[in-house]
């Protein structure tokens, strides 16, 4: 002997076969708090909740004549329950494919790789317009790693010329780079 609510339920899943979107709207409203519910149980965040619910109701009604539903309360929880796993299931894969293919904070590693390559070309832009001697020296200093006295006895100068030209290239790099706002990277660099 079938129950009242039962019946309720029979009247329902026969309204959704023929498309009766009054009804409809009654089912969705009647179950959405619940089978929001369910889903926010397992996500723990609304808006995801809210849309894994509203894709099962949208894919109850369009296949509406081809669904099979006994039981509308249980049909319902179980479609969101599944479409929730499914989706948990995607993403954790999603991640797990974006750790093997890139490794830990490449994103983070790629624009501070930008930010450095575009720092480094402005700087070699500055350092070309300084005088031959001045960037000759900055350059020895800088690229070549070699001291004052290495630079002196190849260019033949004195020590105190490879300071004077390197704070003279230091200078003009700070000021430089100031002006387009690389303020404490002149401070850290040089």
């Amino acid at each position: 002997m079938r129950t009242q609510r039962e019946e309720f339920e029979k009247k329902w899943i026969a309204s959704i076969r023929i498309g009766d979107k009054e009804i409809f709207g009654e089912i969705y409203d009647h179950y959405w708090k619940r089978l929001l519910a369910i889903s926010f149980q397992h996500t723990k965040d609304k808006e995801l909740a809210e849309e894994i619910v509203q894709d099962v109701f949208v894919s109850v009604w369009q296949r509406r004549q081809d669904v099979k539903i006994d039981n509308l309360d249980r049909y319902l929880a179980t479609a969101v329950k599944f479409s929730t796993f499914k989706f948990l299931q995607r993403r954790r894969r999603q991640e797990l494919i974006r750790e093997e293919v890139l490794p830990h904070d490449q994103m983070q590693l790629d624009e501070e790789a930008i930010d450095a390559r575009f720092l480094q070309e402005y700087v070699n832009g500055v350092v070309e317009t300084l005088p031959d001697r001045c960037r000759l020296v900055f350059q020895l200093s800088r690229s070549e790693q070699m001291t004052h006295r290495e630079i002196a006895d190849t260019l033949d100068i004195s020590e105190k010329a490879v300071e004077a030209n390197i704070t003279r290239a230091l200078k003009v790099l700070r000021v430089s780079l100031r002006k387009v706002g690389f303020t404490f990277l002149a401070f850290l660099f040089f």
